[in-house]
């Protein structure tokens, strides 16, 4: 079988939860080619699939790590119709030279619209079914443009695929609730499959064991993945660097920038040792007592489904954030702090209250349990050969 993967480059988030999917299809001999851009590429090479180099598509990051609509709206980029049809032209010329059985989107719109057109079944992974632009007076008019038209055009396309997956929980428990504004008469469509889990928690060895291997013993052990696009992670990582390096000595803190093609000797600055990439992350997410992370689906998700509470730092002005890290706070499994607001007392504070009482713990424990049969890559090989067919 041959399977065509439409990819979102922006960050490593998307390719990251279609790779474990493309290599569980390679382990049965089939053939995969992923389309993509920007960061998501050199992933994609690292993990020795074919690729093909689509015109890339983005949104602007102003100097604090937030989204400028302003300038993203103003610049070609992602409202622009122009690109959009780029994309498109160049994922209908890679899918005639593949010639694929399948078309997997995850968050493309040009790869579903390509498949369309060329008659060939297809699914699409997302997480946000239409995108908002935050209500703040600056943006009061922009917002109420687009949600009139373009991002209102855009959510409708989604159902192009014979199947919108869902890569959270199931209610009660869904995360990016507030991101899926899905019309009564495509709901038909939804499938909600749970996180994607590279490695799941049952086939690593105890907390402990791994926390001995690690060489961490009785401290606290805080876990650091920094994501996101590459301008959004330099003003993050930068901020909390300087906060986590005057935790007390009682903090072990492990802190990943998420750069998959850099260096992996790890800096360490007193308590804190910074690694640019971590090819065993999900051992320091089983080992760690808390995570201190940005609000995208796939960390909180994962976190979740490792029993782990976590402290939330949104990025500004993205509302998919700001929506899924109100959600973990409302499930009892997070706290939140505004980026803006964010300083050594409260952040301490935060940290601390979160490590000396339990409550967090055992709500991230509970929900563990809860959604523990979820296996959202078996879910999607299913789907895929079965040509959209079967769940």
């Amino acid at each position: 079988m041959k399977v065509y993967f439409g990819v979102c480059g922006v960050g490593l988030g998307h390719v990251g939860r279609c790779i474990p999917v493309a290599k569980r299809l390679r382990e049965r001999g089939d053939q995969i080619l992923f389309s993509t851009y920007k960061d998501a590429c050199d992933y994609v090479k690292r993990e020795n699939f074919p690729l093909c180099k689509a015109p890339p598509i983005s949104y602007a990051v102003r100097p604090d790590g937030g989204v400028d609509f302003r300038k993203t709206t103003a610049d070609p980029g992602l409202f622009s119709t122009y690109i959009f049809l780029t994309q498109l032209r160049a994922e209908i010329t890679f899918m005639r030279g593949f010639n694929p059985d399948f078309v997997f989107s995850d968050s493309r719109l040009s790869s579903l619209a390509a498949a369309k057109l060329l008659g060939l079944p297809s699914v699409t992974l997302l997480n946000t079914y239409k995108v908002t632009i935050p209500r703040e007076r600056r943006f009061l008019t922009l917002a109420q443009i687009a949600d009139g038209g373009i991002l209102t055009i855009i959510g409708e396309s989604w159902a192009l695929g014979k199947k919108i997956l869902i890569p959270d929980f199931p209610l009660p428990y869904t995360l990016s609730l507030a991101n899926l504004e899905i019309p009564p008469q495509r709901r038909r469509k939804i499938e909600f499959i749970g996180p994607v889990l590279p490695v799941r928690p049952e086939a690593l060895p105890e907390k402990n064991v791994i926390r001995q291997k690690l060489g961490i013993d009785d401290d606290l052990l805080l876990y650091v993945p920094i994501s996101g696009p590459a301008k959004e992670k330099e003003h993050i990582s930068l901020l909390l660097k300087r906060l986590l390096v005057k935790l007390p000595e009682n903090y072990h803190v492990v802190m990943s920038l998420g750069q998959p093609n850099s260096s992996r000797t790890p800096v360490k600055a007193g308590n804190v040792t910074v690694y640019n990439w971590l090819d065993n992350r999900f051992e320091y997410l089983k080992a760690c007592d808390l995570v201190v992370s940005r609000a995208g689906l796939g960390t909180l998700s994962q976190s979740i489904c490792y029993g782990k509470p976590l402290v939330v730092i949104p990025t500004p002005s993205q509302t998919e954030q700001v929506n899924n890290a109100q959600r973990a706070m409302a499930l009892g499994v997070a706290k939140v702090i505004n980026q803006k607001d964010l300083n050594y007392t409260q952040f301490t504070s935060v940290i601390q209250d979160m490590c000396e009482t339990d409550g967090y713990l055992k709500q991230a424990e509970t929900i563990q349990r809860e959604v523990s049969k979820l296996d959202a890559v078996e879910t999607m090989v299913r789907i895929i050969t079965s040509r959209g067919e079967h769940l």
